[in-house]
């Protein structure tokens, strides 16, 4: 959400719990400032009337959408006003127990970037003064270990923030096998971390299917485009999911390799069998299902595909197709 938006929000949304009695569309006018500016006072002498309704009925469906209870009352001369009253707008007592409290903890300590770390922390002290306990060890009985989610990609805020807000973005994407990154333009639905790189999924406009990107192959700057989206959000986006079926962890077959000796461990991981060829190489049975040949590629030549045969054409083609680029 743009600043200048986030603010004037923010000031509608206090005037109207600020108030004791309902105030009129032309009150409003006048009293917020970002309206003052765009539109002049509310006689209509300056600014237009229609764009001004436009952008308060946009404005009071956002906040209504944020949880903001806002009542439209009639008063006996017909006139309409707005206001937000306090006890329709305040939540519940907050009561955890222990286990609860621990959780909300360890979560609050996962998000190492500066953005996050503020907004974590500052929830809890808001939680700790409606009565979280301030005894809660965080990190249960393993008070030594403390989670972290590293995010090194540039992409991550902005594509976190347009999933947050249902905001369409571009950005230029470059595929495993590609030597030059294309643009997308995505829907994004949601991030998730899988064994240690960020994935986002989504709708990709261009190609007219759901798609999912690795955070580390976006180049460039994520931007910010107008309108809704064109799809509706799945209710389960399966990121993990798909991306084990690319790198084989959903495994219908059976794979043989020569790895480069003290290189490739997450295919070593994965192997059923390993067997010593000498002179720097061994032998690998890697179990595997849709996808492998794009995740072999990244090793580039410490592997090479014994059999299936087709396994191995595909990976050849995509080193080629590399090599061109």
């Amino acid at each position: 959400m743009a600043i200048a938006k986030a603010e004037r929000l923010m000031n509608l949304a206090l005037c109207l719990l600020g108030t004791r009695r309902p105030l009129s569309k032309r009150e409003l006018r006048d009293s917020i400032e970002a309206y003052v500016e765009a539109f002049g006072p509310g006689n209509g002498a300056t600014g237009s009337d229609d764009s001004f309704n436009r952008m308060f009925e946009r404005d009071k469906d956002d906040l209504r959408e944020l949880g903001l209870v806002i009542e439209t009352v009639e008063s006996l001369d017909g006139d309409i006003g707005y206001l937000a009253r306090r006890d329709s707008n305040r939540l519940p007592p907050i009561t955890l127990d222990a286990e609860e409290a621990a959780a909300l903890g360890v979560a609050a300590k996962v998000w190492q970037q500066a953005r996050l770390a503020g907004a974590a922390s500052g929830a809890l002290q808001k939680l700790r003064a409606a009565g979280l306990p301030e005894d809660v060890d965080p990190y249960g009985p393993h008070g030594a270990l403390e989670p972290r989610i590293p995010v090194h990609e540039a992409a991550f805020e902005p594509l976190m923030l347009a999933c947050r807000d249902r905001r369409p973005v571009a950005f230029d994407y470059r595929k495993a096998t590609a030597a030059q990154p294309e643009q997308r333009h995505v829907e994004p639905w949601a991030l998730e971390c899988w064994r240690g790189h960020w994935y986002l999924a989504g709708w990709d406009r261009d190609r007219g299917a759901e798609r999912v990107f690795r955070l580390s192959r976006i180049t460039g700057k994520v931007r910010s485009r107008g309108g809704r989206y064109t799809v509706p959000v799945p209710d389960v986006v399966t990121v993990r999911e798909t991306v084990a079926g690319w790198a084989g962890e959903i495994a219908d077959r059976s794979a043989r390799i020569r790895l480069r000796s003290g290189a490739g461990y997450p295919l070593r991981a994965k192997a059923t069998a390993v067997r010593e060829l000498g002179d720097g190489w061994d032998e690998l049975e890697i179990p595997y299902g849709h996808g492998l040949d794009a995740w072999l590629v990244e090793f580039g030549p410490d592997v090479v595909v014994l059999e299936p045969a087709e396994l191995r054409a595909d990976v050849v083609d995509r080193l080629r197709a590399v090599a061109k680029g």
